[in-house]
């Protein structure tokens, strides 16, 4: 597999940007570790030992830790500066470092857009879940930044005949539930939640991406430096096109969310076609009435 991010620059960032925090540029973490907390509590059971993959910081394991359903949990990071004072494992990024079926629970949030083996990732955190274990992770998908893949295409074919890849390609929603089950992990859902952000200029927009260590890791990315004309060009189209009425522009960040249970015999098999119950015409024409529950005896959505 060709590699297309330099996760040693991706994490050189990381680091750069833990040591120069900026307030409030931890939006997107926070919004992932909001919809972690609402994801887990709809999920009708315990689990004994967890994992928290390369999430860079302690917001998901906070989310485990005060939702009470996890007993023990293990924080997995790429650089010892990302756990600081907590305890934790130092395992190299992609990698899952625990023994088959050895975990109940497994969570990653917003690092896999820069793994460059995401299938091998999903194949190995399945290894790792016992029969029945769950996985919940967020990513960032298709459509992340396209405002400014845009404006930074359009500025350079302008100014320079030509451009060149500066944003990372990211996953597509549909390809996150077919990654979900080429990995064998049971029950798979994946779907997206866009959040959107305005700026004052595109200038804010690569302020916060910068204090959140996400400029460019692209192993082709260009070496060409970015100039104050070619920005000052970029953040003109970015107005141009990407502007509200008020003046001020707009960022997109679908975030994709993935989870898929290790195959175990207690789970529920699709029904057979012309077994349901109750008929689509029959919902339709009596939305007001009772559906059926929608979580199985072990609490699975």
């Amino acid at each position: 597999m060709q590699p297309l991010v330099d996760t040693s620059l991706w994490l050189a960032h990381k680091r750069r940007a833990l040591a120069r925090p900026t307030a409030g540029a931890d939006f997107l973490m926070r919004r992932a570790a909001e919809e972690l907390a609402e994801r887990l509590g709809a999920v009708e059971r315990k689990f004994a030992r967890a994992a928290v993959l390369f999430c860079q910081t302690p917001a998901a394991v906070d989310v485990l830790a005060t939702s009470g359903k996890v007993k023990d949990i293990i924080r997995v990071e790429a650089d010892a500066m990302f756990l600081g004072d907590a305890a934790g494992l130092v395992a190299p990024l992609e990698t899952v470092p625990f023994e088959p079926e050895s975990l109940d629970l497994a969570v990653s949030l917003l690092s896999l857009q820069a793994m460059n083996d995401i299938p091998g990732m999903l194949v190995q955190i399945r290894r790792a879940l016992k029969p029945d274990g769950l996985f919940l992770g967020a990513f960032a998908g298709a459509g992340t930044l396209s405002e400014l893949r845009e404006s930074l295409l359009a500025a350079e074919t302008e100014l320079y005949g030509g451009a060149s890849p500066r944003v990372i390609p990211f996953t597509d929603v549909r390809d996150a539930g077919a990654l979900l089950q080429r990995a064998g992990l049971a029950l798979p859902v994946a779907d997206v939640e866009t959040v959107t952000v305005r700026y004052d200029s595109l200038f804010g927009l690569m302020a916060d991406l910068r204090a959140m260590g996400e400029t460019s890791a692209l192993i082709d990315r260009s070496r060409r430096p970015g100039t104050r004309r070619l920005f000052a060009r970029v953040a003109e189209i970015y107005a141009e096109r990407f502007s509200d009425a008020d003046g001020r522009v707009r960022a997109s960040f679908p975030i994709v969310w993935m989870s898929g249970w290790a195959p175990d015999a207690s789970q529920q098999e699709p029904l057979k076609p012309g077994s349901a119950k109750i008929s689509l015409k029959t919902i339709l024409e009596d939305p007001g009435g009772r559906w059926p529950d929608s979580t199985d005896a072990a609490g699975r959505p």
